[in-house]
Order: C-alpha cells, then sequence, then structure tokens
C-alpha cells in the first residue's frame, strides 16, 4: 500500500500546499503555462447567446445566388442560324431561326417576322427542338438588342380613378401596342435575315410550315 507524503491534517486541509508538494514530486510549473491553456480554451468556447435581446426582431440578410449566376450552357446543336422548333408557349409548332445566346441564358429568336409571325423573342433552349437546317445570319445587326432587360422590358401603365363608363369597359379586350423600338428592331434584322432565306429555295416554305405529329410518330427516333 503506497504511503502519502501528504498526509490530511484534518479534513480538507493537507500537510503541504499545492505548490510544496509539487516540488516533492519533481513536477514544475511553467510561467505561463496555464496562461494559454485558458487562453486556446476561451477561443474554442462557443459564442455565448446575448443575455438581452432587442424588442424589435433583427432582419438577417439571406443567402443568395443571384450574384454568383453562370450563363446557361448552350447545347452543342443550336448555334447561330439554326432552325429551331418550339415546343411551348403562344408560337408552339412554329419554326424560328436561332440568332445568340442573351445573357440570362435565354435564346434569341425571330420567325422572321414576314415569314411566319414570330417577332423576336426569347426562348429557353429546353423547349426547342433544333433541326440540322441552318441560315447565314453572319450580317444581321443584333447590336439593337445589346440590353436584353430595357428591350424585352413591358410598359408600365399609369393607374387613375376609372368612372362608370370605364369600369364597365375594364373586361373588353385590350389590343397591345408595341413599341416603335422594337418595330424599328425588327425590321432592320428582318431586312438582313430575309435575304438570307430567300437565297435558299423553299426555306420560305419550310419556316412556315408548322409541325406536328400524328399517330405512331416517335419524335426521339426522328432525324431533324
Amino acid at each position: 500500500m503506497a504511503i502519502r507524503r501528504n498526509k490530511e491534517l484534518s479534513h480538507g486541509v493537507n500537510r503541504f500546499g499545492r505548490h510544496k508538494s509539487a516540488a516533492k514530486n519533481h513536477i514544475h510549473w511553467k510561467k505561463g503555462a496555464a496562461g494559454k491553456n485558458s487562453q486556446k480554451k476561451a477561443e474554442a468556447a462557443p459564442l455565448k447567446e446575448p443575455r438581452w435581446y432587442a424588442a424589435d426582431d433583427l432582419k438577417k440578410p439571406v443567402a443568395s445566388r443571384k450574384s454568383h449566376h453562370k450563363t446557361t450552357k448552350l447545347r452543342s446543336a443550336i448555334t447561330p442560324g439554326t432552325v429551331l422548333i418550339v415546343l411551348a408557349g403562344r408560337f408552339r409548332g412554329k419554326r424560328v431561326v436561332f440568332l445568340k445566346q442573351l445573357p440570362s441564358g435565354l435564346l434569341l429568336v425571330t420567325g422572321p417576322y414576314k415569314v411566319n409571325g414570330v417577332p423576336l423573342r426569347r426562348l429557353n433552349q429546353a423547349y426547342t427542338i433544333a433541326t440540322s437546317t441552318k441560315v447565314d445570319v453572319s450580317k444581321v445587326d443584333l447590336s439593337v438588342v445589346a440590353n436584353e432587360n430595357e428591350f424585352f422590358a413591358k410598359e408600365q401603365s399609369k393607374k387613375s380613378k376609372k368612372d362608370e363608363k370605364e369600369f364597365f369597359e375594364d373586361g373588353a379586350a385590350k389590343t397591345k401596342t408595341i413599341s416603335s423600338k422594337r418595330k424599328a428592331a425588327q425590321k432592320t434584322v428582318d431586312e438582313v435575315l430575309l435575304k438570307s432565306v430567300k437565297a435558299v429555295p423553299e426555306l420560305a416554305h419550310y419556316l412556315n410550315a408548322k409541325f406536328s405529329l400524328t399517330r405512331g410518330q416517335r419524335p426521339h427516333l426522328m432525324k431533324f
């Protein structure tokens, strides 16, 4: 049985203090060692919640990936001048000519308007089928659509108080007015594009023809 050197004189009181007992046991206390350990513990300790809270709720900014937006990768089959088949939307079934990819990742296409009635428009590439037909668009001036958001922005009409007659006429169909800027841009693009279309025989009829499927036709087995 081991004999204790530091005998207990009374309950909780030892014969030698901490420093004396450490010297007898050949334990050397390094100056500042305890301070470093306590500093490390303080750094590792998690931050405590504040004791008092603000009376009003403080809004925390929500993390967003909008600033880290990368341009959508374009399918290899879609290149400037490729004829696309629209699968959804107002002009579904129509054939359009792809002009360029916009900064938002959407596709800028046109009919041309004089051939099949499709104006300068944005499309998602997921709702298109790329065909093997190409149109020369190298001479088309696309600087008219330099600012995407400004070009495709909707005109906001000022709200005003309606009288009784205007209130009941509100349900009637209203005609949308197209800005002169978009009309001029469409004319500039179509003027050059129509020359390329007319240079290829039967291409105008192909662009004007609507795409449709009948029973037994499988689009995944077709070559466009």
